[in-house]
């Protein structure tokens, strides 16, 4: 699934390519990625201009010039891209915005999870996991007395903790493995039983792996592209995510895999030892 540089590298690839372009109609080849009435969808939207779009945690958000706002989830596989007008698609392509600069934005997806929904703007935040969402992981947005609270609260092992999007958004599978082999945090460690040491060494790791992640337009694992086709290369500079079996390159251990909160785990026994709370 696409985690926040992913999602935020999307997000800036379809201001070059889709903001300020009107909307000249719309097929729609796979229904239920439309939650709304598909025709109302397309009747709302045909005729509108993109005046931008923005993100909140994974969600991209579409503005229009007639107040309303579609919200866009790629869930696991979901992509866009541009493409000339006229040219062929293939079978997982669900949805075709055609603009008036004679292009297409298509939206391509082949586990079919992905989702768009449209609402009146102003309302966007009262939708699905957007009425939870946490903060942004940045340092003006999550504040440590914030995360140290929270964590005090909750006997949760950190990595679903992490994964909760209602405590912190954006993050995934691969980026708390980094962050906690950063920080030398177990992942099945309880959430309470972090020091404040912890916490805001964890804090910090957030803030900088998510920036770091997104100035190298995220991790391409498995199928992630960025709006002009184009991989991330962020998955070079992972050392816990996908590297089971390999040594650690802090202390030389074998990094080993486990299933957290049903989520495959990678970390290095030597360096993130699970501390029983005195």
């Amino acid at each position: 699934m696409p985690e926040m540089p992913e999602v935020e590298t999307v997000r800036r690839g379809l201001m070059k390519i889709a903001a300020g372009r009107k909307i000249v109609g719309i097929d729609v080849h796979y229904g239920k990625t439309i939650e709304n009435d598909v025709e109302e969808f397309r009747q709302a939207l045909i005729g509108q201009t993109i005046k931008r779009i923005d993100r909140r945690g994974k969600y991209l958000l579409f503005r229009f010039t007639n107040d309303l706002t579609m919200i866009s989830h790629l869930r696991m596989e979901g992509k866009y891209f541009n493409q000339k007008t006229g040219s062929p698609i293939d079978k997982h392509t669900h949805v075709v915005f055609h603009l008036d600069d004679g292009t297409d934005l298509c939206y391509h997806d082949t586990r079919k999870f992905g989702r768009m929904h449209l609402v009146k703007t102003g309302t966007e935040m009262e939708y699905g996991g957007l009425r939870t969402i946490g903060p942004e992981p940045t340092e003006r947005d999550f504040k440590l007395d914030y995360f140290e609270r929270i964590l005090g609260k909750s006997r949760s092992k950190i990595k679903p903790f992490l994964l909760n999007q209602s405590h912190v958004a954006g993050l995934g599978n691969i980026y708390c493995d980094e962050v906690l082999w950063q920080t030398k945090i177990n992942p099945e460690q309880p959430a309470n039983t972090l020091t404040h040491k912890q916490a805001a060494a964890l804090r910090k790791n957030i803030i900088h792996e998510i920036a770091v992640a997104t100035k190298y337009k995220g991790t391409t694992v498995h199928t992630f592209t960025n709006a002009f086709g184009n991989a991330g290369a962020f998955q070079e500079k992972l050392v816990a995510y996908g590297h089971v079996g390999d040594r650690c390159p802090r202390c030389g251990t074998k990094m080993v895999k486990i299933k957290v909160a049903e989520r495959g785990t990678t970390f290095c026994p030597h360096c993130q030892p699970l501390v029983e709370k005195k």
